[in-house]
């Protein structure tokens, strides 16, 4: 077996690093798209997950074999309540040439949202709140972006059964930097719904956290073929063979540890439909382990990543293969409960 530790392709993929807990159940972009439109508008939105059904629709992908005939396609739902606008964060360049925060403008908050249990001790001064927002407009043209922090309302989603909200940023494209700012006093402390930033037949492109199982061992982890259980394997055959360096990935060990709970990006998800009707898309029952959509709804085409009730952000698709949005023609939405 001396030819098989240097011939025998490796098990299991390295690309999908690192693979450890994710630190947040929501994370923020890392990135963001450079977007020219001449009006400025958020870049991203929050959604809670809801499961996951089937529509009939006509393919209307050019050059397809069913251009232009009904197709089946799953589809997830995502319940995507109001989110609400906090704050005004803008960035700069630091003495050492590397983006930062250089201030932050709060509006009066609500006090229904309870932003408390989130974060604590949040007292706003007027006069400083002042002197933060003329301290933008002097340095606006030396501002690299605008971002918003927002908040989630998930008192608004019953089947979450929570009131905490998440709170996260959201960059502002499109405009000058001085339309962007106009803009984001506009909208900040008001409401606002997901009609306002995507469009149906628009890509996306959907941040979250994986599904966790736990510590798992190198055969379900990274799939190593088990090796064969005869009486000398008193250590156990669901282990790798040998831990020494390989020919040419001699880094590269498959070890047992965390699977799942991963912060992970999926790229150019389809939007097909947005909407307030309820009743279009609720099944007899409601959800498996969800209950009742109550908020405007996203469908999306395929599957999404994360169980049901995790937070998603939805941000402008990074690398789309299309740049106009096209609407979707959906005839039929499956409305029977999905056991399981």
């Amino acid at each position: 077996m001396g030819h098989r530790k240097l011939a025998s392709p490796r098990r299991g993929s390295s690309g999908l690093r690192p693979r450890k807990r994710a630190e947040e159940i929501l994370p923020t972009p890392r990135s963001w798209p450079i977007v020219n439109y001449e009006n400025p508008t958020l870049l991203g939105f929050v959604g809670y997950k809801v499961g996951m059904t089937h529509v009939y629709m006509i393919d209307n992908t050019r050059g397809s074999d069913n251009f232009g005939k009904e197709i089946f396609v799953p589809s997830t739902v995502i319940e995507t309540p109001p989110i609400l606008p906090l704050a005004i964060k803008a960035y700069g360049i630091t003495s050492k040439g590397e983006p930062a925060s250089i201030t932050e403008y709060w509006a009066n908050l609500p006090s229904d949202i309870h932003l408390e249990r989130r974060i604590r001790n949040i007292k706003i001064n007027s006069e400083k709140q002042s002197a933060f927002l003329n301290k933008i407009k002097d340095n606006i043209n030396n501002l690299l972006f605008l971002r918003l922090i927002v908040a989630t309302q998930p008192k608004l989603v019953p089947a979450l059964g929570k009131k905490t909200p998440d709170i996260t940023e959201i960059q502002i494209g499109g405009g000058t930097l001085n339309a962007q700012l106009d803009y984001a006093l506009s909208i900040l402390g008001k409401p606002m719904t997901v009609n306002s930033v995507l469009k149906e037949g628009q890509l996306i492109d959907i941040i979250g956290v994986t599904k966790g199982k736990g510590f798992e061992g190198v055969v379900k982890r990274y799939s190593v073929q088990e090796l064969p259980r005869w009486h000398k394997h008193r250590k156990g055959s669901r282990k790798v063979g040998t831990k020494g360096p390989s020919l040419g990935t001699p880094s590269y060990v498959p070890q047992p540890g965390q699977m799942g709970f991963h912060r992970r990006t999926e790229y150019n998800k389809l939007i097909l439909k947005i909407s307030d009707k309820i009743d279009e898309i609720n099944p007899k029952g409601g959800f498996v382990k969800y209950g009742q959509v109550r908020n405007t709804y996203i469908l999306l085409k395929g599957s999404t990543i994360g169980v049901r009730k995790r937070p998603l952000f939805l941000r402008y698709a990074i690398r789309p293969y299309e740049i106009t949005p096209t609407p979707q023609n959906i005839t039929y939405i499956d409305l029977n409960s999905k056991q399981g």
